[in-house]
């Protein structure tokens, strides 16, 4: 019928095929021949039943996503889906790899669902800070259950085949030719006769729903929303399917579909799905990579067991160097443990622990890195130490194998140097815990060459990261950005502002958590190690390290932690630390409002990300906010600090951070030329490579 959309007969049953590669994305170019389609063989009576499949590796993964915020061309998703339920004869959606979104909303049409055994069905839309537009919440909820649908819904996590069948979603689960199993379903389904009632007109799910139980369910996940517009909005349209008819539900949750898709937030969560993408790309992506068989890592202990764990997880054979038995022992044992609490929290099986753990081989002879095609530094943060450990790869590294290292701050040009092959080196700069954080900033080198940095991308894809590419400066994007942040942290202590006022600040604006609490999560102590190394103080913080308060692991931070626990409590005795430090200096506390506090850090954090773009540090402004929403908790739905200056006014923040560098003659105030630039413009574009 044309190019993405192919109509076959088996028998009296028809197979309409949806070919729109790479995902089967339900593109106008799609939607309009399938509507035709459907009217033509409902109208047919040489046909008994209807199969809808998709070619390729997937079923429908979902709706266009280009298309959203432009007029929407007709037919849509909605028109198409009442079309199939006005079908009198049996129409069955065959789901092989993945229905999401709108593809399953297009499953949802049909009469019945079978699948592969290693299909996947899920709305991810919320995270894209929408819901289903296309009568998701509404039907989902008269199949699975009020509960189940909810929990779906709002998480956005797809389920397998199985649980799917389990829950009532789909009608079979098949192995092999799910066409040929699909057809002959359909047409036994026909044979036996209807009528074939659709989804819209069936309740059993939603019979004897405990709307006090759903309530609390949906008051525990708007805790987690923290902010976010969109679960809730999903929360309250999957209640109106059970309180609403049909009709009007349908009708309620278009309505908050498009308060939605109009918003900022949805807008954020839109651009970091493409900016995703875009991160991916860079000069030379499509050079032929070299093959990873086998990692090494230099280092068991907290980053090192998380970065070899991450391999592993990834299918990866590691090898694991310790400099003693015992540090290896003590390495390995964290690993499994890891693996343990996994299994017992479901999250894996028994059988797929025992598969990873048998990747790794444990050494404290760097002989027995010879045979790695990539080997990872995560030694402690000091030049001369990780010069010592790459002049002994070079020595012993086969030739073609990537050296890299996870250094959070160092210059990778000057670790590059002291080896015989800089054109093989760069950095792999893993986030804390490297086996659960998503991010990865790849550095190129100077001398790094094409094939190597195409690599480290492919595998870093590989392991479930995601990855960007970045230029060599002292702490690179994310921590360089992350010590503009904080450059007034102290000073704002000083005036006036306690770090319970602050770190609210925070979380306020979306944070998971603010800079102090996360300062004691993270340990003080290795704030106060690196700033010694660079000849660096902090009046507070150095203090309270010298007393030994180190954050969580001591008890004590910036906030106690009492018997243990991890939630931070205000300590009088660090508050009164912070009056005595200011009066020593003449600084007379006064009110610091929550709008000076956001001033002080975020805006300095944008124009140092702008900075970083004149400097072609970072390829793109979206990079950035790929990285500070991954790797340090930016909020989702404000997409990222570039795309929150849009939102927030650049000639609101140059106009403040004016104020504040004629207040402080600070440089972190200093607006940046591209800051400038965006404000007349609009745009962050520049001609930047990182």
């Amino acid at each position: 019928m044309s190019n993405f959309l192919k109509l076959n007969r088996e028998g009296d049953v028809a197979v309409v095929t949806i070919d729109n590669p790479p995902v089967n994305a339900l593109s106008f170019h799609v939607r309009e021949p399938l509507m035709q389609a459907l009217v033509e063989l409902r109208d047919d009576p040489s046909v008994a039943a209807i199969v809808i499949a998709c070619a390729g590796r997937t079923f429908v993964a979902g709706a266009d996503i280009t298309e959203f915020g432009k007029p929407m061309q007709q037919p849509e998703l909605r028109a198409i889906i009442a079309t199939l339920e006005t079908i009198a004869k049996p129409t069955v959606a065959a789901i092989h790899g993945t229905a999401l979104g709108g593809g399953l909303e297009l499953a949802l049409g049909c009469h019945f669902r079978v699948a592969d055994a290693g299909a996947k069905l899920g709305l991810p839309e919320v995270k894209l800070g929408i819901l289903p537009g296309g009568g998701g919440t509404v039907r989902l909820p008269r199949l699975v259950g009020a509960v189940k649908a909810l929990r779906m819904i709002v998480s956005g996590a797809p389920i397998g085949a199985a649980e799917a069948h389990e829950a009532g979603l789909v009608d079979a689960v098949f192995e092999g030719d799910l066409t040929t199993h699909a057809v002959n379903f359909a047409r036994e389904i026909a044979r036996k006769g209807g009528p074939f009632t659709p989804v819209r007109d069936r309740d059993d799910g939603l019979k004897d729903t405990d709307l006090a139980a759903f309530d609390v369910e949906v008051a525990e996940l708007a805790k987690k929303a923290r902010g976010l517009d969109a679960p809730i909005a999903c929360a309250r349209a999957v209640r109106n399917a059970v309180t609403l008819s049909f009709d009007e539900a349908l009708a309620a949750e278009r309505a908050l579909f498009v308060d939605l898709v109009g918003g900022d937030q949805s807008r954020a969560q839109r651009h970091l799905f493409f900016a995703e993408r875009e991160a991916a790309k860079f000069p030379g992506k499509d050079t032929a990579k070299r093959r990873i068989a086998r990692v090494g890592v230099i280092g068991a202990g907290t980053m090192g067991g998380g970065i070899a764990m991450s391999f592993a997880n990834g299918g990866y054979a590691v090898t694991l160097l310790e400099a003693s038995h015992e540090a290896l022992r003590h390495g390995l044992g964290t690993i499994e443990k890891n693996y343990a609490v996994s299994v017992t929290r479901g999250s894996l099986t028994e059988e797929a622990s025992h598969e990873r753990l048998a990747r790794f081989k444990g050494s404290t002879d760097y002989a027995d890195l010879a045979d790695c095609d990539l080997i990872v530094e995560a030694v402690f943060e000091d030049m001369a130490v990780k010069k010592e450990v790459f002049g002994r790869l070079d020595a012993i590294a086969k030739p073609g194998a990537i050296l890299a290292t996870n250094t959070s701050y160092l210059d990778i040009n000057e670790i590059a140097a002291s080896t015989s092959r800089p054109q093989d080196v760069l950095g792999l700069h893993f986030f804390s815990p490297a086996n659960v954080m998503k991010l990865l900033e790849i550095v190129r080198a100077e001398k790094t060459v094409p094939d190597a940095l195409a690599t480290a991308v492919d595998m870093a894809r590989r392991i479930g990261k995601v990855a960007v590419v970045v230029g060599v400066c002292h702490g690179f994007v994310g921590n360089r950005m992350l010590a503009a942040r904080g450059s007034e942290s102290e000073a704002l202590l000083l005036e006036g502002a306690t770090p319970r006022q602050i770190d609210k600040a925070f979380t306020d604006f979306g944070w998971p958590m603010g800079p102090f609490q996360m300062g004691d999560l993270a340990g003080l102590d290795i704030g106060w190690r690196n700033r010694k190394a660079r000849g660096q103080t902090a009046v507070i913080a150095d203090t309270l390290c010298e007393q030994g308060r180190f954050g969580q692991k001591t008890g004590r931070g910036f906030y106690l932690y009492e018997a243990g626990a991890r939630t931070p409590v205000a300590d009088p005795e660090v508050e009164a630390l912070i009056r005595d430090k200011a009066a020593e200096r003449g600084i007379a506390a006064r009110t610091i409002s929550a709008e000076e506090i956001i001033e002080r850090t975020l805006y300095p954090l944008v124009n140092e990300g702008a900075k970083i773009l004149e400097e072609k540090i970072a390829a793109r402004a979206s990079d950035i906010d790929v990285i500070w929403v991954n790797g340090y908790g930016f909020p989702v739905g404000k997409g990222g600090p570039m795309f929150w200056a849009g939102l927030e006014g650049p000639g609101k923040i140059i106009g403040r951070l004016e104020y504040w560098y004629q207040r402080t003659g600070k440089d972190v105030f200093r607006p940046a030329p591209l800051l400038k630039r965006l404000a007349e413009t609009g745009s962050w574009e520049t001609d930047a490579i990182a």
